[in-house]
This record gives structure tokens, C-alpha cells and sequence, in this order.
């Protein structure tokens, strides 16, 4: 149905340019020799962290393939990069930069919220999206414009789910959301669902936006006998909950999603004697040819640049995000030239049928636009010198 609906949009797109009664710039035909792709991304906020590990991905992938053929014409590749703030509020007028700058397509971005509010802007203006890790099934549905490389919250959830009852045998689960946060309140959602189903109870609880203090909810996670803690938070949430857990000495594992894949997490945790599994995209530790390529390269892309070795947490841990951000771009690029066009219409009305192997996996879009994707990986932390343990590859049941 995306599909269609895209070649549809291509179709009346092109009578309106005829008719001469376009005047989206945006969608128009290019004829200089420079392509503009939107970079849709939070540097502040709460996840701030992990949209700076993101753009890197990108960013890295640009030094490595910076021009593209299309029509017998080479065309330079200009990344354009905006704060959305990691912020519902702040989203739209950023995505309304990237349309008013003239960018062809748009990628990003970490934080599933930011991108449910930008959809109107991009459509608007007919400028497909690539979603990088927002999870929430929310972001592609109801829309012909976002496509996303990741996998969802309702097969993240059910992963971890998983990953509770195998591996602590845990029967009850405290849940703790962030109020209004559609990642965290959606992916705590999926968590439940499926815990409940392996026959396990569930303890809700949800904090406001500002929160600081987590000694309440931490205490009562301890006092209902949870076996195992879940927070799919920000990482600036996540740092808090794990230095007042330690405080605390708090026995339970933590488990979290993708969002605590960060080096955040590792800084944190470091010193303690807690227990923290969370699912993610990557492996550091991948053993295949494009894997191991990919971090040996990225590795020394960052330790060249000090600016950049910052943005990543003042490390060369490879965060999952990185790669998929490397994906996303690579997968723009494809989808441009299947078009054979710079028009975004043309780009858009390719990308259903676009597949890219990446150094995640292969890439290939359902009838909604998302990623088909079956397994996600578990780390845990190695809480002595601060690094990730690969555990399992983890798929549903």
C-alpha cells in the first residue's frame, strides 16, 4: 500500500509541475551539483547524547562516499544538521529548516516523539524520511513519508521479555515510564504485554518530565519483590536511576532498550555491582567481514578528530545508533539512485522497493515502510572496567 501510494504521490506531483502550479522548492528538480540531505537529530536535551552518537554514523559515512552518479551527472553530498532538542515542541519549526533549506531527503531521528511531530511538516512539503532508531510503530503509520531501518517497540519489548524469564526467571517486573515520552511509555507498553503473557506480574509506575530523585520508585521496585527492573528512559534519566540504584544497593537487574546503549550507561555503571542488560542493533564485537570493517574504520575515524571522539561520550565505543546511522545513509543513497533523480518525489516513490545490505544486517521495508527485522542483540555490563559483554542474539518466541 506505501508503495502505491508513493508512485501515486510521484504521479500527481509531476502534474502539478506541468501545470505550473508547484511552488515546493523542495521537491523541484535540482540542476546544481549538490544534493542536501536533511539530518533530522537532537544534540541537547535528553537525548542529546545518543542523537550526537547518530549524526556521527552519518557523518562517517559521508567521508566515505561523499559524491553520487545520477543521470550521467556527479553530485556532491551536503549533509545539513539540525537540533530538534530531543523535543515534541521544538521538532517542527527544526524539520521546517531542512524543507526551507532545500534538502532532498531527511534522516533521523533517535527519539520516536520528535519524529511523530515533524511527519506534517515533511509531507507537506514531499520530502521523504529515513528513521534511524525510533521505534515507536507510531512514526510510520498513518503517513507515506517515514521509513525507518530499525526494528519496533513491540519486537523490542517482546525480546526483553524474553530475556527476563530466560534469564533471571523473573515473575514480576517493576516498569518504570517517563509521563508524555512515546518511546518510553510506548516500549514500556510492549514490555508488559509480553511479560504478562510468559505468565509474569507487572508493576507500573510513570514519573514527570524534570523528574531527578528515582530513590521513591527505586524503593518500592525493592519493597513489591520485583525480580527485575525495566526503564526504557533517556540517558540522562537512565544515569540517575543507575547511580541512586547503586546507592541504594539495589539487588535487581536493570534492563532497559536501545536508548541505554550508550556510553552514558557505561560511565555510570562503572564501579558498581549492579547487574544491566539492554537491547540493541549492533554488536561492537561483530566477527563479519562488513562488521569488523566498519568498527575498525569508525574507530579510527573518531580518534582522529577530537571533537568527534566528544560527541561519542570521550571514547571510541561503537554505539549501535553509530552504525545505524551509517546504514540510514547508505540506504539514502540508494534509493537515489534507483530513482535515477534528485527529485524527492522520485526518491520517494523508490524507496518501498530500496534494499541495502549493511553492517546491521539486510535492509528491506514492509508494506508500512519499516525495517523486517527478527533478532535484536543483549548486552550487559561490565560493571569493573566500564564495557559492554555481548550476551545473545535474541529473537521472539
Amino acid at each position: 500500500m506505501k508503495k502505491f501510494l508513493a508512485i501515486v504521490l510521484v504521479l500527481c506531483m509531476s502534474a502539478l509541475l506541468i501545470t505550473g502550479c508547484s511552488s515546493k522548492p523542495a521537491t523541484s528538480g535540482d540542476t546544481s551539483d549538490t544534493i542536501k540531505i536533511g539530518v533530522f537529530e537532537p544534540s541537547s536535551g535528553d537525548n542529546g547524547a545518543g542523537g550526537k552518537q547518530e549524526v556521527l554514523g552519518i557523518q562517517f559515512a559521508n567521508s566515505q562516499v561523499n559524491t553520487i552518479d545520477v543521470g550521467g551527472k556527479t553530485y556532491k553530498i551536503e549533509l545539513n544538521i539540525v537540533d530538534n532538542e530531543s523535543s515534541a515542541d521544538k521538532a517542527p519549526s527544526a524539520a521546517s529548516t531542512l524543507v526551507s533549506d532545500g534538502c532532498k531527503l531527511v534522516l533521523g531521528s533517535y527519539g520516536s516523539g520528535v519524529c511523530i511531530a515533524a511527519t506534517d511538516i515533511f509531507a507537506k512539503a514531499g520530502i521523504p524520511a529515513i528513521g534511524i532508531s525510533c521505534t515507536n510503530p507510531a512514526v510510520t503509520q498513518g503517513n507515506d513519508i517515514y521509513f525507518r531501518i530499525c526494528y519496533l517497540d513491540p519486537f523490542q519489548g517482546t525480546v526483553l521479555a524474553n530475556y527476563a524469564v530466560d534469564q533471571y526467571k523473573a515473575k514480576t517486573a517493576y516498569v518504570l515510564t517517563k509521563l508524555g515520552d512515546d518511546y518510553s511509555v510506548g516500549l514500556g507498553k510492549y514490555f508488559k504485554e509480553a511479560f504478562e503473557k510468559l505468565g509474569g506480574k507487572v508493576i507500573e509506575e510513570s514519573f514527570q518530565e524534570g523528574n531527578s530523585d528515582f530513590t521513591a520508585y527505586l524503593t518500592k521496585a525493592a519493597n513489591e519483590n520485583a525480580d527485575v527492573l525495566f526503564a526504557p528512559t533517556s540517558t540522562e534519566a537512565a544515569s540517575l536511576i543507575i547511580s541512586q540504584a547503586a546507592s541504594q544497593g539495589l539487588k535487581m537487574p536493570l534492563l532497559a532498550g536501545d536508548t541505554w546503549d550508550s556510553s552514558v550507561i557505561l560511565n555510570a555503571a562503572k564501579g558498581t555491582s549492579l547487574k544491566i542488560g539492554v537491547s540493541t542493533f549492533f554488536d561492537e564485537g561483530d566477527k563479519s567481514a562488513s562488521g569488523a570493517k566498519f568498527v575498525t574504520d569508525f574507530k579510527a575515524w573518531l580518534n582522529a578528530n577530537s571533537d568527534k571522539k566528544t560527541n561519542n561520550g570521550g571514547n571510541d565505543v561503537v554505539a549501535a545508533v553509530s552504525a545505524l546511522g551509517y546504514d540510514a545513509y547508505m540506504t539514502a543513497l540508494q534509493s537515489i539512485k534507483n530513482a535515477g533523480s534528485v527529485d524527492s518525489a522520485k526518491i520517494l516513490a523508490a524507496l518501498p522497493a530500496t534494499t541495502y545490505t549493511g553492517v546491521t544486517g539486510d535492509i528491506k521495508f514492509d508494506t508500512v515502510g519499516d525495517a523486517i527485522r527478527s533478532v535484536a542483540f543483549i548486552k550487559s555490563v561490565n560493571t569493573t572496567d566500564g564495557t559492554w559483554k555481548f550476551e545473545i542474539v535474541q529473537g521472539v518466541k
